[in-house]
């Protein structure tokens, strides 16, 4: 993946000379976050031999219910309070696909399909969701702050590197943390491997699985935050569709779709991979148009990459 990364990136440079620019590159950094994050929580239910599609609608309803209710009331307080506020509906909303996904033998996917639509048809139902242009002062000023400024010197564009970007590495480390030195972690990749031996070898499978999707759910309502922030406004839609794109990343970096396998560092890669051809397609000349197209054919080529890891493993184990 990291060779594919460069060779992408070296065409992109001969054909237009812009990729490595400072304002270029701090381009593709902030555009990382948000995909960046839901990555991670992906690549956790992958790893766990599950698959979560409702992650949109799940940040999609945790943060409009937030900025709906802070809005509503007039809230001038700082940023954390929202921040929290939807990290903890995340957790709730997220605590209702672990319900059923560890007490369910249905498959995650079919669950999570329909708490993706229970989320979306809750929010536009009951809550009447609409957009929200004017959000509070807190959050406004967190999207716009910056870490600092890259300047293109050859044609004097500049682009910020937003502070959201430390709460991507924040989060991949802690999910590093976890999934590589904790017992919750290790229990995570065994349910993955082998859901049967894992449950031989003392782990709670119901209780890991819960726990997992709750926090899956901070994870996306965090992301879901950071994305209402950038954009100053809450668009309760905005988040929706994103769940095929980052799937893609997340399997492109090579965690394997059927559980049990996967690391961060090929997460970010595959996150950096689809992040490039979102957003630097436009560079070499190639019509915008043709992002769906180049997208999905990455989905194929990952989804069949990942089958034929998965048949070799199996022939060699057989």
């Amino acid at each position: 993946m990291f060779l594919v990364v460069v060779a992408l990136a070296l065409i992109i440079q001969v054909r237009s000379g812009q990729f490595f620019t400072a304002n270029n590159l701090v381009d593709l950094a902030g555009a990382m976050v948000v995909p960046g994050l839901f990555a991670v929580a992906a690549h956790l239910v992958l790893v766990s031999g599950g698959i979560d599609v409702s992650f949109p609608a799940l940040a999609s309803l945790a943060v409009y219910a937030t900025t709906r209710v802070l809005v509503d009331n007039g809230f001038d307080g700082p940023v954390i309070v929202p921040f929290l506020i939807a990290a903890g509906l995340g957790a709730l909303l997220g605590a209702f696909n672990g319900i059923f996904t560890s007490r369910l033998t249905v498959p995650t996917l079919i669950i999570t399909l329909g708490t993706a639509n229970v989320f979306n048809g809750f929010m536009q139902g009951a809550l009447k969701s609409v957009q929200i242009n004017t959000i509070p002062s807190s959050m406004q000023s967190f999207g716009q702050a910056s870490l600092f400024v890259a300047q293109n010197r050859a044609s004097g564009l500049q682009s910020a590197m937003p502070v959201s970007f430390l709460l991507l590495v924040a989060v991949v480390a802690a999910a590093f943390f976890l999934t590589r030195y904790t017992m919750f972690g290790r229990g995570i990749l065994a349910i993955g491997g082998d859901e049967a031996a894992a449950a031989r070898a003392g782990f709670s499978v119901a209780g890991t699985k819960f726990w997992l999707y709750v926090i899956v759910g901070i994870i996306a309502a965090l992301a879901g935050m950071v994305r209402t922030c950038s954009m100053g406004q809450m668009h309760p839609t905005n988040l929706l569709g994103m769940e095929m794109m980052v799937i893609a990343a997340v399997v492109l970096g090579g965690t394997a779709i059927t559980g049990g396998k996967g690391s961060l560092t090929g997460v970010m890669l595959g996150t950096l991979l689809i992040v490039i051809v979102q957003n630097s397609m436009i560079l070499t000349g190639i019509p915008t148009i043709w992002q769906n197209f180049a997208l999905g054919l990455l989905i194929i080529v990952g989804t069949g990459i990942s089958a034929v890891q998965v048949a070799r493993s199996r022939g060699r184990t057989a």
